[in-house]
C-alpha cells in the first residue's frame, strides 16, 4: 500500500480527466488512485492544481467513476522501477509487463490491474565492485550482474545527494533484486542498497560528469543514411512520412543493423495490428552483432491506439527513462519512438479537456516545448568513471496526408539533427528505403568525405531538373548530354540509395564497404561518356546498373566480390 497524504473526493469527470477536491498537500505530476464503487484502484497523475482542486489524468477507462468517489493521493511522482530484468520485456506505458498481465487477465486487460515490472523471484549472480570504506556518489557502480550479453551495473541510487561511504557489502552469490547488497552512510544516516531503484519518468537522470556534443557516427548500415544523411551516437533524428511509406520496416532495419548496444522500441499510439507485428517479429530476428536474437537486447513499450489514451503520454517518458538507465552503464542506446504524432494527439486531447487556449490545429500552445524537452534527453555523456554512454533518439512522425508543414513535424524539425523525409512517391515506385534524397538533410558528419557526397548530391539535383524538363518536352526534345545526366542520377538512386532490406547481404552495408562502393560510383559520375544516341546511353546504363546491383548482393571482401568488380571495370573501359 502506497503512503497517502489525504483522502479526497471526485467533483467532476470528463473522459479520462477527473476533477478532485482535496484538503492536504498535492504535487504536480503526483500519482493518485481513484477508487470507484466497483472496488478497483484506477491509477492517475495530477496534471493541474488550482487552489483546492486538482485535475487528474486517469490511465484507465473512467466508466463507473462518479462524483463523490474517494481519491487517494500519494507522495510519489509517476515513476519506473530500474534494475536487472528489463531487457526482453514487453511493457505498457506504465511499465506493467504485458505477458504477466495476460496471464492474470486473459486477452482483455482488466481495469485497475497493475503488476510489478520486474521478476522478484529470479536469482541474479551478484558480484560486488565497491569496497568497504570507498566513497561513492549517485550513479557510481556498486556491483554487477550478468544480463544477456552485458554486465548490468548495480548503481548508487540516482536520487541520493552528496558523498556516501560503503560500510557493508554482501558476498558474491545468487540473490533476488530485493536483497540488500550494500549499505552506505553519509555520516548522519545509513541506507540500504538493493539491485532495484525507482526514478520519476519526467525528470532526466543526470548522474554524469559532462554532456558532450555528438561526434561519432552511429553506423546504421543503411547506405542512404550513413553516407548522405548520417546520424550521430547521442544525436536525434526523425522519420516523417505518410501511411505506407515504410517507417516501421525502416525502424526494424535500424534496430537490427545499427551499432547500438540496447534498443528500446516505444510503440506509442500505433495500430494494434502493427504492434502485434513487432511482437511477433522481434523475438525471431537474428542479431548480427551477437549471433543471438534481437529481443535479448531490446525493451518494447506498447501503448496501442486501442489502449487508454492517457497512458500514451506516459509511454514516451517511460521509454526515455529506461534508455537513460542503460546509458548510465556506458552503453549506446537507440530509442525508436513510433509515433510521436500519436503522442502529440494525446497531448491535444489532454489540453482540450483542460480547456486550454488551443494552438495551431488545436495542438497545445506548448507543443514545441514538450517535443524539444523529449529530444533533449538524447545525448552523449561522460560518466563519472570516464566511460561514455549515449542515447540516440529516432522519432517517427505520421503527418496527416504526408503534409510536412503540420505542427508536429515542424516542431520536430526545429530540434533534431537529421531529417529523413519518407516519400509516398518513392514508396509507390518501390524505391526503398523511401527516404527522399532531395528533401532530407543532416547536420552530422558522414562516413564519406563531404566533398564526395556533394558531387553525388549535385548530380541527383541536376538529374531531377532534367527529369522535370522531360515531363514537359519529352525525351525526344532533351539533349543527349542532359539525358546522360538524368541516367547518372537514376544510376546513383538504383544502385546506392535503394537497398533490399530482406536480402541477407544487401540488408546490411558496413562503413568500409560503403566507402569502397561509393568511390566506384563516383568514378562513373565523373566519367565523360560520349554516346551516339540516347538508345545507346540507356542500354549502357541499364547493363551497368544491373552489374552494380548484382555486386550489392555479393558478400564483402570475397573472391566473387572482386570478380564482379573486375567485370564492372571492364564494362566501364568499353564505354
Amino acid at each position: 500500500m502506497t503512503e497517502t497524504t489525504s483522502i479526497s473526493k471526485v467533483t467532476g469527470v470528463n473522459g479520462n480527466m477527473v476533477s478532485v477536491e482535496f484538503a492536504g498537500a498535492v504535487m504536480q505530476n503526483e500519482v493518485a488512485y481513484v477508487l470507484p464503487a466497483d472496488g478497483s484502484r484506477l491509477k492517475s497523475e495530477v496534471i493541474r492544481v488550482r487552489g483546492r482542486e486538482a485535475d487528474l489524468q486517469v490511465f484507465e477507462s473512467t466508466t463507473g467513476v462518479k462524483v463523490g468517489d474517494p481519491v487517494e493521493f500519494t507522495t510519489q511522482l509517476l515513476s519506473v522501477e530500474l534494475g536487472p530484468g528489463l531487457l526482453t520485456q514487453v511493457y505498457d506505458g506504465l511499465q506493467n509487463p504485458l505477458p504477466e498481465l495476460a496471464k492474470q487477465a486473459g486477452y482483455f486487460l482488466k481495469k485497475g490491474l497493475y503488476v510489478y515490472p520486474l521478476d522478484k523471484e529470479k536469482m541474479w549472480s551478484y558480484t560486488p565492485v565497491a569496497k568497504i570504506g570507498e566513497r561513492v556518489k549517485a550513479g557510481d557502480t556498486i556491483g554487477t550482474v550478468p544480463e544477456g550479453i552485458f554486465k548490468h551495473r548495480i548503481m548508487m541510487p540516482f536520487a541520493w545527494n552528496g558523498e556516501w561511504t560503503i560500510i557493508w557489502t554482501i558476498e558474491p552469490g545468487d540473490y533476488t533484486i530485493d536483497t540488500v547488497v550494500a549499505k552506505a552512510s553519509d555520516g548522519a544516516q545509513t541506507r540500504e542498497i538493493t539491485m532495484v531503484q525507482t526514478w520519476p519518468v519526467k525528470i532526466p537522470i543526470t548522474a554524469y560528469d559532462d554532456k558532450l556534443l555528438p561526434r561519432d557516427p552511429l553506423i546504421t548500415q543503411v547506405r542512404i543514411i550513413d553516407t548522405f544523411f548520417p546520424v550521430a551516437k547521442g544525436g536525434t533524428f526523425c522519420t516523417p512520412g505518410p501511411f505506407g511509406a515504410g517507417k516501421t520496416v525502416l525502424q526494424h532495419a535500424l534496430s537490427q543493423r545499427s551499432e547500438a548496444d540496447v534498443v528500446i522500441v516505444a510503440a506509442c499510439g500505433e495500430r494494434a495490428g502493427e504492434v502485434v507485428e513487432i511482437l511477433r517479429e522481434f523475438p525471431h530476428l537474428d542479431d548480427p552483432r551477437t549471433g543471438q536474437k534481437l529481443i535479448d537486447r531490446t525493451i518494447i513499450i506498447c501503448n496501442t491506439s486501442s489502449m487508454p489514451v492517457a497512458a500514451r503520454e506516459a509511454s514516451i517518458y517511460t521509454s526515455v527513462t529506461l534508455a537513460e538507465y542503460y546509458r548510465q552503464m556506458g552503453l549506446n542506446v537507440l530509442l525508436l519512438a513510433d509515433s510521436t504524432s500519436r503522442w502529440a494527439q494525446a497531448l491535444r486531447e489532454e489540453s482540450g479537456r483542460l480547456e486550454e487556449i488551443p494552438g495551431e490545429e488545436a495542438f497545445p500552445a506548448y507543443l514545441e516545448s514538450l517535443v524539444a524537452s523529449f529530444y533533449e534527453r538524447a545525448g552523449l555523456v561522460r560518466l563519472k568513471d570516464g566511460n561514455l554512454g549515449s542515447i540516440t533518439i529516432c522519432g517517427a512522425v505520421s503527418p496527416a496526408g504526408g503534409n510536412f508543414e503540420e505542427p508536429v513535424t515542424q516542431a520536430t524539425l526545429k530540434v533534431v539533427g537529421s531529417f529523413l523525409a519518407l516519400s509516398r512517391d518513392r514508396a509507390n515506385a518501390r524505391r526503398y528505403p523511401s527516404i527522399h534524397p532531395l528533401d532530407s538533410w543532416s547536420k552530422y558528419a558522414s562516413i564519406v568525405p563531404k566533398e564526395k557526397v556533394n558531387v553525388a548530391r549535385q548530380m541527383l539535383r541536376a538529374g531531377n531538373d532534367v527529369n522535370q524538363m522531360m515531363k514537359v518536352v519529352g525525351e525526344e526534345g532533351t539533349p543527349t548530354s542532359d539525358f546522360v545526366t538524368y541516367l547518372k542520377s537514376e544510376f546513383i538512386d538504383s544502385v546506392y540509395l535503394q537497398q533490399n532490406t530482406f536480402d541477407p547481404v544487401d540488408s546490411a552495408c558496413g562503413s568500409k564497404r560503403q566507402e569502397y562502393v561509393f568511390d566506384k560510383i563516383l568514378s562513373v559520375i565523373n566519367k565523360n561518356f560520349s554516346f551516339n544516341d540516347k538508345s545507346a546511353a540507356r542500354t549502357f546504363f541499364q547493363n551497368l546498373r544491373q552489374a552494380f546491383i548484382d555486386w550489392n548482393y555479393i558478400a564483402w571482401d570475397t573472391d566473387d566480390f572482386k570478380a564482379q568488380e573486375a567485370k564492372i571495370d571492364e564494362q566501364l573501359a568499353t564505354a
